[in-house]
């Protein structure tokens, strides 16, 4: 079965769309979604409600930093921008959609899978993962053969063999990549919402766990109407920036 894992959608409607009518007609079944459903962008309504139903279809979903602030609240060290965005996102909110966010789990363990938004070692301090040693850290501390997470905003994919070698790839869009169970696997998809590696098109990946396969994919989408609403919704103009330049 193929499942399109998909993280960092931060309240992106138009990059999500774009990413789950592409994953569909992939051929995914399942989808696994690793968090920050809002933050940044300017349709936390319509993101939470898409990611309820899918969970309400049998979809993994965990929770972000993201969507714990929005649950909890700016805290008093947080920088201006940060709080007039957390600040915007809770008032978009019902009570119903803050409660779903506030009940979803940081990790999911399914068979050989586990799913994380930031990383295994300390799941709720949200460090990321962001040279070979955390990726170490992380492949160390679970057993399982397959890690999913998020939080990092660029596509990465490590390994750790049998003698506990890291291996780490720059992967291809649309390549299939052999993924065996034999070693242990670390998947950060990036991000669908705002992707962050000079390329603008969302991004998610695919995991068949019959074949084995990994593909990392890009979607292009209409990253200048999603920019718009930014902007509208009085929200800081650098995150509507990143949004066309992808960085």
């Amino acid at each position: 079965m193929k499942t399109a894992l998909i993280t960092d959608l931060h309240a992106n409607r138009e990059a999500v769309e774009a990413v789950l009518e592409h994953a569909r007609a992939q051929g995914a079944r399942h989808f696994a979604l690793l968090g920050d459903f809002v933050g940044y962008g300017a349709d936390p309504a319509w993101v939470v409600d898409t990611v309820r139903a899918l969970v309400t279809a049998g979809a993994v979903a965990v929770r972000g930093n993201h969507d714990e602030a929005a649950v909890q609240g700016a805290s008093p060290t947080t920088v201006l921008d940060a709080r007039r965005v957390i600040d915007w996102t809770r008032r978009q909110l019902a009570a119903s959609q803050l409660e779903f966010l506030a009940s979803l789990p940081l990790t999911v363990v399914a068979g050989p899978c586990l799913y994380v938004h930031a990383n295994a070692w300390a799941p709720a301090d949200w460090a990321y993962i962001e040279s070979r040693f955390e990726a170490l850290r992380s492949l160390q501390a679970t057993e399982c053969q397959y890690t999913f997470c998020g939080h990092v905003h660029e596509p990465k994919l490590y390994y750790l063999s049998g003698n506990q070698t890291l291996g780490a790839f720059e992967p291809t869009a649309g390549v299939r990549i052999p993924v065996p169970a034999h070693r242990k696997w670390l998947i950060i998809p990036g991000s669908a919402g705002q992707p962050r590696d000079g390329n603008p098109a969302a991004c998610y990946a695919l995991f068949d766990d019959e074949d084995h396969e990994l593909s990392f994919e890009r979607v292009p989408y209409d990253h200048a109407s999603a920019a718009a609403k930014i902007r509208a919704a009085g929200l800081p103009e650098q995150l509507a920036l990143r949004l066309t330049s992808g960085s």
